[in-house]
């Protein structure tokens, strides 16, 4: 079982991304890093920090459920210009067998929520 994020214009055609739980946890978890904290410190995710002492253009992202919801156009525009730089920060990194993989899924996340913003639609999480 797993879970997939895509946008809410009822277009089975449009993009999407697909994890499993553990995938999307440990994608969650190497953006959090990017942003320079550590995502099982943050409360919701076994940790008492809270989302108020971070400053992240991702925190839509990351501080929602993983498997309910949705992220409003608004919060994808938010999401989306840091994720990509993201992206680009990661292909010049070298040595951590998963980050193939962590590249790839933020490339299909950055087209989802591309078409979320150009929409103006909400990426659910189903």
């Amino acid at each position: 079982m797993g879970l997939c994020l895509f946008p809410g214009d009822g277009d089975l055609a449009s993009p999407d991304i697909s994890w499993s739980y553990s995938g999307f946890n440990a994608f969650r978890q190497r953006l959090a890093q990017a942003e320079g904290f550590t995502l099982p410190d943050m409360r919701g995710f076994g940790g008492d920090r809270q989302w108020s002492e971070i400053s992240s253009a991702l925190e839509p992202l990351l501080h929602h459920p993983d498997d309910d919801g949705d992220l409003s156009a608004a919060d994808c525009a938010r999401v989306l210009p840091r994720l990509a730089e993201i992206v680009t920060e990661w292909e010049t990194e070298e040595g951590d067998p998963t980050l193939p993989r962590h590249i790839e899924d933020a490339r299909q996340l950055v087209i989802a929520l591309k078409a979320c913003v150009d929409a103006d639609v909400e990426l659910l999480f189903g």
